[in-house]
């Protein structure tokens, strides 16, 4: 008697469960008002987006890539969000998420084809535009869609629920919600990022077009799997797939060709044909968790490098607002009351622990070295920070009273060294922050200047590559504006990273007779360029011996600090054993 009371109560607990599970789903199609009519009607709709053959679609993917395309590179927001209305793949990806719910292979099937064929022609079509185009830089639009995070996985989710309910509903209001569903989950302009990564891999650049290509292709397999996933549940918790429902599928099957075409390809290859129903809930499920859950390893990642940007910044604010209110407390008006200065302009930088302070004063009475250092101490003070943690770079521009009302005060014209200094001290804060196109990094600048007033800046770059004369105009335009001088010119001068290789006698320390020269060129460019490093890359041959190596790394050592006066602190030595020959590498200290 005992043993039949264990049997029943699984099973009353199966049941009841199963009771509970229903009324949830009837309550929520009751909700949205979706009728066995109007699942009907969307299980079909559905299957009719998946097609290949509509001659209408493929305009709007075609269309939508050039536009959204065309909106990456021009850097426009309004021509990317006009390529996000169109949003074609939406109907294909809710498709595969009803596949799913249901267990219908054959629509599973034919919209994986459909998005497969879908995806080729969008990318394929950026890059032909990317070639085409005489200027291929990085914009804002593309940079912002190369590091997605979980936030644009939560987005996705959120999208994807509401646009299965959009799409669900038949009430005319919700219609209101489909353009917004679109632009919020971008399906385009990813694709089209990634068009544009391998279009610049095969013209310019192999590593960074591969690194862009990369970040737009996560960024569209999150919102195609976060889609997918929602709508799954969406349609699970309608419950769509009734006998009713399977009928009128059924029935329009057989009078779609298409349809008919893979049902007679699915007869042809017995394993799909029997497997044409997944009826396991569990192993439906599992295909798209599992990517869900992999995705979230890159996109935790760049997540946390994006709150670390985000911290970074926040702290920056609060130090500027301590150094703004310093600044008007102690140091705006002179000890009679009256103004003596006017702050124009102020700028905080955290760089590694270095706190940068920048300020711009037009004032009547310049700022003694004392007032300076005070003002430094008690901005450090504030901080918590010492006072050696912060430097204060402050161009004072000499004016009048600048309308104090009170009274006119005759001021010292400043010395011409004081004017270069000033002027100095604004061309390194203006420069010292301008943005290379990758993989190039600002190494240091010269100023030059003739008595025609004309204003050169010759700027020092390391990369693999030279800039693009499109990213070279838009550089000197830049500076221009930063500088606030219309005639300045920019002069850019390559350092390529692989310096160069060093050939030594053999079974010796003797550097050969070309070998000197190249570390001649090695040596002045250090010399020139204090920031600066060299990494020198050994491999030990066969038979030669780690006393060899050692004096031959003693040899490059000496040579650079005897002619060229380089300290030892800024030549690295490593070992690789893939390389064939002594290699030497330029990187930047990042102090």
């Amino acid at each position: 008697m005992s043993e039949v009371s264990a049997n029943r109560h699984p099973q009353k607990t199966f049941f009841k469960t199963r009771r509970i599970t229903v009324r949830v789903r009837d309550w929520f199609s009751g909700s949205l008002g979706v009728g066995p009519e109007r699942k009907e009607e969307l299980y079909v709709e559905l299957s009719k987006a998946a097609t290949l053959k509509d001659f209408v679609y493929w305009l709007q993917i075609f269309f939508a890539a050039g536009i959204a395309t065309l909106g990456l590179i021009l850097n426009s927001p309004a021509v990317i969000i006009g390529a996000m209305l169109i949003s074609p793949l939406m109907g294909p990806i809710l498709a595969s998420g009803l596949a799913l719910a249901t267990g219908d292979l054959i629509l599973g099937v034919r919209t994986a084809v459909n998005l497969i064929f879908s995806c080729l022609g969008a990318v394929t079509f950026a890059v032909v535009l990317v070639a085409l185009l005489p200027f291929k830089e990085m914009t804002a639009e593309i940079a912002g869609r190369t590091s997605p995070t979980t936030l644009d996985l939560f987005i996705a989710l959120f999208s994807g629920a509401i646009g299965s309910i959009a799409i669900c509903r038949e009430v005319k209001g919700v219609v209101t919600s489909i353009p917004g569903v679109a632009i919020a989950v971008a399906l385009m302009p990813p694709l089209c990022v990634v068009g544009y990564g391998i279009g610049l891999a095969v013209s310019l650049n192999r590593a960074e077009g591969i690194n862009i290509a990369t970040g737009g292709g996560l960024l569209f397999i999150t919102n195609l799997v976060a889609i997918t996933f929602t709508a799954m549940i969406v349609f699970l918790l309608l419950r769509i797939d009734t006998r009713r429902v399977r009928e009128k599928l059924e029935a329009w099957r057989n009078q779609d060709r298409e349809s008919l075409w893979w049902q007679h390809l699915f007869k042809r290859i017995p394993p799909l044909e029997h497997a044409r129903e997944i009826r396991s809930f569990p192993l439906r499920m599992s295909m798209v968790v599992i990517p869900l859950v992999v995705i979230l390893i890159p996109l935790t990642q760049s997540f946390f490098q994006l709150q670390e940007e985000i911290t970074k910044k926040q702290l920056e604010n609060r130090m500027e607002r301590t150094a703004l209110y310093l600044w008007k407390e102690y140091f705006e008006r002179a000890q009679n009351g009256d103004i003596r200065s006017y702050l124009d302009e102020i700028s905080v930088k955290d760089n590694d622990g270095k706190v940068e302070v920048y300020l711009r004063v037009f004032d009547n009475v310049s700022y003694t070295p004392t007032e300076r250092s005070e003002y430094v101490r008690l901005l450090a003070s504030h901080l918590d920070r010492s006072a050696d943690s912060i430097a204060l770079q402050m161009v004072e521009i000499p004016t009048s009273a600048r309308d104090t009302r009170t009274r006119q005060e005759r001021v010292t014209p400043p010395s011409v060294a004081q004017l270069q200094a000033s002027f100095l001290q604004r061309v390194q804060f203006a420069l010292r922050d301008l943005r290379l196109p990758p993989p190039a990094r600002q190494v240091d600048y010269q100023i030059t200047t003739d008595p025609s007033g004309s204003f050169r800046v010759h700027l020092s770059y390391l990369s693999e590559r030279e800039i693009g004369a499109d990213a070279q105009d838009l550089l000197a335009e830049s500076v221009k504006a930063r500088l606030s001088y219309p005639t300045a010119t920019l002069a850019l001068e390559r350092i390529p990273t692989n310096a160069a290789i060093i050939s030594f006698e053999r079974d010796s320390a003797t550097l050969r007779t070309n070998g000197a020269d190249p570390l001649a060129e090695i040596g002045r460019r250090l010399k020139e360029h204090p920031r600066l490093q060299l990494e020198v890359t050994f491999k030990k041959q066969n038979g030669e011996s780690d006393e060899l190596v050692e004096e031959r790394r003693k040899t490059i050592a000496d040579y650079l600090q005897t002619n060229w006066q380089v300290s030892l602190d800024r030549i690295v030595f490593s070992d690789n054993p893939e390389t064939e020959n002594i290699t030497c590498r330029f990187f930047l200290d990042q102090r």
